[in-house]
C-alpha cells in the first residue's frame, strides 16, 4: 500500500507531472504515452489486464451500451486503479454508486463526474483547465484522492472510503460501495 502521508511530489508525479511542470501534456502526445505505457507492462500483466476487462465488460453493459466506450473506460480504470495501488473492482463499485457512470453528472453538492470529484480539489492538486468531466482526469484525481485517504486511515477501507464521502465517522456510504463492490464487481 502507500505511505502513510503522500507528498506533494508524489501527488503531482501520480498526475503525470514534475513539480516544475506549467503545461499539460498536449492532446497529441497522448496515445504515444499511453503505447509507451503498453510498451512497458510484461506480456503477463498484459494479459492480466486483458482478462480483467473481459470479465467486467458484461456487468458494465448496464451503464454503458457502446461496447468501445466500455473497453475504452475500463482500460483506463484499470491503470489508474493500478497506478495508485487500489483494487480495480473497488473503482467501479465507487463509480457505480456516485455517478452510475456518467461522466458529466453533477452532484447537489458541485461533485463532478464518474468518481464525484469536489472542484476543490483542482486548486490543490491539479491545474486551473482541468475538466473534471474528462473521464480519465476525472479517474487521476479520484483514484489519487482514494489512495491517500486510504493511506492515511492504514489501509481501512471504511474509514477512506467514508473519508472520500465527506461522511467520516459514518457507514451508509462505505457499506453502499462495498455492498456494490461485493454483488457486481467482484
Amino acid at each position: 500500500m502507500l505511505a502513510a502521508n503522500l507528498s506533494v511530489i508524489t501527488l503531482l508525479m501520480l498526475f503525470g507531472m514534475t513539480p516544475l511542470a506549467a503545461q499539460p501534456l498536449p492532446q497529441a502526445l497522448r496515445p504515444t504515452l499511453e503505447a509507451a505505457n503498453q510498451q512497458h507492462q510484461t506480456a503477463q500483466q498484459q494479459w492480466a489486464a486483458q482478462q480483467w476487462r473481459m470479465r467486467k465488460d458484461a456487468p458494465l453493459t448496464r451503464f454503458i451500451s457502446d461496447p468501445e466506450q466500455r473497453q475504452t473506460l475500463l482500460t483506463r480504470i484499470y491503470q489508474e486503479a493500478r497506478l495508485a495501488g487500489l483494487p480495480p473492482d473497488l473503482i467501479l463499485a465507487l463509480i457505480q454508486v456516485e455517478s452510475a457512470f456518467k461522466a458529466d453528472a453533477i452532484s447537489s453538492a458541485g461533485a463532478v463526474g464518474l468518481m464525484q470529484i469536489m472542484p476543490f480539489w483542482v486548486s490543490e492538486l491539479g491545474l486551473p483547465i482541468d475538466d473534471l468531466t474528462h473521464p480519465p482526469r476525472n479517474l487521476r484525481y479520484g483514484c489519487t484522492i482514494l489512495a491517500h485517504y486510504l493511506a492515511i486511515e492504514n489501509g481501512d477501507f471504511t474509514r477512506a472510503l467514508a473519508r472520500y464521502n465527506g461522511s467520516l465517522g459514518q457507514t451508509w456510504y462505505p457499506e453502499r460501495v462495498m455492498r456494490a463492490w461485493r454483488d457486481t464487481w467482484r
